[in-house]
């Protein structure tokens, strides 16, 4: 049994389908089959329900990916670690979801640069779910994000919980009229969400916290990003619920409003590899520190590992 051997099934057992996962892999459909029918008679277990669709795991295959999929997160580990201790690579590659781009992001990534001006910094916009797979597999070394997924080889550090504000049409009659807001004033309004995909995603986030009050909006619109939502927010087309931070995008034609319920927020985390405590990563978390202080925001320097 090889790496590439536990490397193919982890993207078969995660993508349920043969021909998204040699996609994902960038081989041929029917050379990935035979090498996990290989590795199937290797161990002498079936691993695979291919009878059903989408494709399901069998018990001894679930057992199987859980630890493949965490020796394979220590691979990536041991070989950006590695890397960095030789010297021979100094580069950070970032993944981050498009709302964070609103608020402190962009003066982390430019002091980053600043203050490190050896290493070669990458971006990358991608959602969590995607920032959580690009880290298993080493293609991103820090995630920022805003869904809180359980992988025990995921560091998490949750920076802040940022308040939901709404974001309403210029001149529409509830910008006009309370100072707050509650959920509950929004229910006959179309509510527009983003992202459509992949999921979950902070369209669920504002989903949940409707249910939550068992409120259900009159009608809901799903949109790819938070540019459209606004876009279609400002034609009149429905409101949205968009992070406090994109209060800071100034428009003649959207008005935001407050809500009533403290409770309502949106984590920005920041994820890592479990094991990945290299210089590098820990100067970004540190910066990311020290720049919440700086700018007197509010933060919650909590770390979860696998929670």
């Amino acid at each position: 049994m090889e790496l590439r051997h536990l490397r193919y099934f982890v993207a078969v057992a995660e993508e349920r389908n043969f021909t998204r996962a040699a996609q994902r892999l960038n081989i041929a459909q029917p050379p990935l089959s035979r090498q996990i029918q290989q590795l199937e008679e290797t161990l002498g277990v079936q691993l695979l329900e291919r009878n059903s669709r989408p494709l399901k795991l069998t018990e001894t295959g679930k057992f199987f990916y859980s630890h493949a999929a965490q020796l394979l997160a220590q691979t990536a580990d041991l070989e950006s670690m590695t890397r960095r201790v030789g010297n021979i690579e100094r580069s950070l590659s970032v993944g981050f979801v498009g709302s964070t781009l609103y608020g402190m992001l962009p003066k982390i990534i430019r002091r980053f640069r600043d203050q490190n001006p050896t290493v070669e910094l990458s971006l990358h916009e991608m959602s969590t779910m995607d920032q959580i797979r690009a880290l298993k597999d080493g293609r991103i070394d820090v995630g920022f994000g805003r869904i809180r997924l359980e992988d025990t080889n995921i560091r998490r550090v949750i920076l802040r919980e940022e308040q939901m504000i709404v974001a309403l049409p210029e001149g529409h009659p509830l910008s006009l009229g309370k100072s707050v807001l509650a959920l509950r004033d929004l229910v006959q309004e179309t509510l527009i969400i983003f992202p459509k995909a992949p999921r979950p995603s902070y369209a669920d986030q504002v989903l949940a916290a409707f249910h939550d009050r068992a409120l259900k909006p009159r009608r809901i619109y799903e949109v790819r990003e938070l540019q459209i939502a606004l876009g279609l927010v400002a034609a009149g087309e429905g409101i949205s619920i968009v992070p406090s931070s994109v209060n800071g995008l100034k428009r003649d034609d959207v008005s935001y409003k407050e809500l009533d319920d403290p409770t309502l927020v949106s984590p920005i985390i920041m994820s890592m590899r479990a094991l990945d405590e290299s210089r590098d990563i820990q100067a970004m978390l540190e910066l990311v520190y020290r720049l919440y202080d700086e700018e007197k925001i509010p933060y919650t320097p909590h770390t979860e590992r696998g929670r």
